[in-house]
């Protein structure tokens, strides 16, 4: 096993365009990182910037144009549907949406069950798995027999989580899987994430458009804007004092719990804004 568990290396995705403008769309330009075993990296930017198709991209469900993706020292950038098959045990995914992301005809005792019993787990030990889940992310053993439908936006990203973890992987992209969550619950959500990785020893890639919740998470941090990194390092470094004007702009956007500072972190923020609008304007002059 190496250190690096994932990486990533000149990654570039471009999407075809249809209609009379043929060719083809890059959103991303060439990123690059790693994530050791254990760790997390945070990977934040404002919808639009391409934090998704990184998790698409090393999930195989976007199309690679340039660059290497390597899991656990296996080049997998353009692996085969079988060989993704059998990564399905080592790389897992939390969706953003836990109300989209779970069959709604299906009792939570088979949604958990599913991926085991797709890699041929048996019906005793797939019980037990099954219970040992529910108690890992903190919901009762009756949750078993019970719809989606049954349980709070929280709840049911537990639910999601215990999915991911069914099959004991290694990483697990999580793609902005508390946005939709009240911050009350987005709180606990991340503390379980945080005790599921000192437990198992399990790494993120964890996507967010919030830099307050990614510092909270993370070890390191790629700040993502318009297909290109432009600020990567530890996160308490990054947080704490961001170089790039972009990084700034969305520590401004974090809300403070003081009306009024947070009214002249707004109007800071758009001062920059402008800013930026004014340069891109010049520049396109010359």
């Amino acid at each position: 096993m190496t250190e690096k568990l994932l990486q990533v290396d000149d990654l570039a995705v471009a999407y075809p365009r249809k209609g009379f403008r043929r060719g083809a769309t890059e959103i991303l330009h060439g990123v690059s990182f790693d994530i050791d075993q254990g760790k997390t990296l945070g990977v934040v930017g404002e919808s639009g910037s391409g934090k998704t198709t990184i998790g698409r991209a090393i999930l195989g469900l976007a199309p690679i144009t340039r660059g290497t993706v390597t899991f656990d020292g296996v080049d997998i950038t353009r692996a085969a549907r079988s060989k993704r098959a059998s990564l399905a045990a080592d790389l897992q995914v939390v969706f953003q949406d836990p109300f989209s992301s779970l069959n709604p005809a299906m009792e939570i005792g088979q949604i958990l069950a599913e991926p085991l019993e797709i890699q041929k787990v048996g019906p005793t030990e797939s019980r037990a798995r099954v219970a040992e889940l529910l108690d890992r992310v903190g919901l009762p053993a009756n949750a078993i027999t019970r719809l989606p439908r049954e349980f709070s936006g929280g709840q049911r990203q537990r639910i999601a989580i215990a999915r991911a973890l069914a099959l004991r992987p290694k990483l697990i992209v999580c793609d902005e899987p508390v946005s939709a969550l009240d911050l009350t619950t987005q709180a606990r959500v991340l503390d379980l994430f945080l005790e599921i990785q000192q437990d198992l020893g399990v790494s993120y890639l964890f996507i967010s458009h919030d830099l307050d919740v990614i510092r909270h998470i993370s070890h390191e941090v790629a700040v993502l804007y318009r297909g290109d990194v432009v600020e990567h390092g530890r996160s308490t470094a990054v947080t704490a004092d961001p170089q790039h004007p972009y990084t700034q702009r969305l520590l401004l956007a974090s809300p403070l719990p003081d009306p009024d500072k947070q009214s002249e972190r707004r109007a800071l923020r758009a001062r920059m804004a402008e800013d930026e609008r004014l340069a891109d304007v010049a520049g396109g002059d010359r």
